[in-house]
């Protein structure tokens, strides 16, 4: 019986979450091949390959034409995902971009154009949106645990990152919104859908360096549903989203950034008329959504399942981006 061969991957970039956290899960799921990390430094580049047994590539143009890949992980700064991720799809390569995808709306629908063009997968990397942890979440809310619900609140922020930190870069995509403010829009889109409208927002811009570091944004549905949603990196770390319904909540802590042995602690509170208010806690499976993600894009370019939902969610997550700048901007409380 043939054998299936690995899916091999060429890395662009080694950013901190590369290689604190995808590039070590890559390695961890059967059928993913590390085959080559490319950086602008090439001592870079030779550190990161040796971890993961793939070959060193001193610049991005040179991964690109590389014949032994079939698929790139795209980690660069924000700024730098749309022109390199284009580049690869031009190329026949598949890609897994990073968290933002792009920085506007036109660049995501370029790319999702791009990637339907070539039959290419084009997948945004929400590592959390592969944790088991909102399955458990939904079957609680789709068997009436919480009653209807009336409305999500989520929250991402943590204390300051280095001085240095391309976040703090404009001209590279940084800022808390594209930052950590995506986490908490698109758990709105998971547990509310797509049919989100932006009724307002604010972001705080620092005067220093141009990007805003804490932000907040109010959507709402045609049923009246809401989504309240903080954001930012100069607070006290939270990374927590409720389930709000019309006979009880949900919360669930660690959301967006549980680590592989960490097991969930989701909070039940409900009240009925015989028991009265009641409060349950129940520790959830650990699950690793970092090697999750690799395998479902693997799985993807393997051609098992369809990969246009990957498409049109990265599109449409560019969408809210730029209604939540432009609720900031109209209502004074931000930068366009």
């Amino acid at each position: 019986m043939s054998q299936t061969p690995p899916l091999r991957v060429g890395v662009l970039g080694c950013g901190g979450i590369a290689v604190r956290r995808m590039l070590p899960a890559m390695a961890r799921v059967p059928g993913v091949e590390i085959t080559a990390v490319a950086s602008r430094d090439a001592e870079r580049a030779r550190e990161v390959a040796e971890r993961f047994g793939a070959e060193p590539v001193h610049g991005y143009e040179r991964l690109l034409v590389r014949d032994d890949i079939t698929a790139v992980y795209v980690a660069l700064p924000p700024a730098l995902h749309a022109p390199w991720t284009a580049r690869a799809l031009t190329a026949g390569l598949h890609a897994l971009v990073e968290k933002p995808m792009v920085t506007s709306l036109g660049e995501a629908q370029d790319l999702a154009a791009l990637a339907e063009r070539h039959k290419l997968v084009l997948m945004e990397s929400f590592m959390f949106l592969r944790h088991s942890q909102h399955d458990a979440v939904r079957a609680l809310i789709d068997e009436g645990a919480i009653g209807e619900v009336r409305g999500v609140s989520a929250t991402f922020g943590f204390p300051p990152l280095p001085a240095d930190d391309f976040r703090y870069r404009p001209d590279l995509g940084g800022g808390a919104l594209l930052d950590c403010g995506v986490y908490p829009l698109r758990v709105a889109r998971l547990l509310l859908g797509d049919a989100l409208t932006v009724s307002g927002a604010v972001l705080t811009t620092d005067p220093d360096t141009g990007v805003d570091v804490q932000g907040a944004a109010l959507l709402h549905d045609a049923d009246g549903r809401t989504a309240h949603l903080s954001f930012g990196f100069r607070h006290f770390y939270r990374c927590v989203y409720e389930v709000w319904g019309s006979g009880g909540r949900i919360v669930l802590d660690r959301a967006f950034t549980p680590p592989p042995d960490h097991r969930p602690l989701l909070r039940l509170e409900r009240h009925s008329a015989s028991a009265g208010n009641t409060v349950e806690e129940r520790t959830l499976p650990a699950d690793d959504q970092f090697a999750n993600v690799a395998a479902h894009f693997a799985a993807l370019v393997a051609g098992e399942g369809d990969p246009e939902p990957e498409r049109t969610g990265a599109v449409r997550q560019a969408e809210l981006v730029r209604d939540v700048r432009r609720a900031a901007y109209a209502s004074g409380g931000g930068n366009p």
